[in-house]
């Protein structure tokens, strides 16, 4: 009985239309913070997706020889040459830091403050620390090794390119996430989302897993391929 009321309850023809239009009706329970974050990082997709098919396609048409990752982003370290080691330490801080951005998120739904905030400042200093070993991988690649974005010593001209193209873009995105972590973590220390609650902390995690999973194709693609 209650369906049937419920179905000729609900307005018919273009005023029904107009009504439901002009009624701000919400067809899916979702916060439009979290949704607009969704859309955001669905536009990054895009962007992210553009640059490493570009690469694939680079990589896979060029003539001359591609530098080996295995050799370019090796370190020496006591006398003993280890491939992608610095890659390797960078992509455990970034796993590491999913974690405690988890967990963060865990426990601002708890509504522990103090735990909240922790975890998102160690989950920032991750960040900072992956933008330092980038900073220093960049500086190894064009003092010593003369790496350009128009050419290198060691290849093919178009390496360069790419590789300050990808990278420099996620780490633009790892050094805003830094950033935001940081304020929204002063913020929940502060109070300020003690009447609105701690969704925005979901949200900064979103943002947060996202830079990280690209992290990951860039690592297979990049370095391993």
């Amino acid at each position: 009985m209650s369906q049937e009321t419920n179905a000729t309850a609900l307005p018919v023809g273009v005023t029904g239309v107009v009504t439901d239009w002009s009624g701000d009706k919400q067809a899916f329970h979702v916060p439009w913070g979290k949704a607009m974050m969704w859309i955001f990082l669905l536009s990054d997709t895009f962007i992210f997706t553009s640059f490493l098919t570009g690469y694939m396609h680079v990589r896979t048409s060029t003539t001359v020889p591609w530098p080996n990752p295995s050799e370019v982003f090796a370190l020496t370290i006591a006398g003993h040459h280890i491939p992608l080691i610095l890659i390797a330490i960078m992509t455990f801080i970034l796993i590491t830091s999913s974690g405690t951005m988890a967990l963060a998120v865990n426990y601002g739904y708890r509504r522990d403050r103090k735990k909240t905030m922790l975890l998102m400042l160690a989950t920032a200093a991750f960040g900072a620390m992956f933008v330092s070993m980038q900073a220093f991988e960049w500086t190894k690649l064009i003092v010593d090794e003369g790496v350009r974005p128009w050419g290198n010593p060691m290849g093919a001209a178009q390496f360069g390119a790419c590789f300050f193209m990808i990278t420099g873009f996620h780490g633009l995105h790892v050094s805003i996430g830094v950033i935001y972590l940081s304020i929204v973590a002063f913020k929940v220390y502060r109070g300020d989302y003690e009447s609105r609650g701690y969704e925005i902390v979901e949200i900064v995690g979103l943002y947060w897993h996202f830079v990280d999973l690209v992290w990951v194709f860039i690592f297979a693609l990049f370095y391993l391929w």
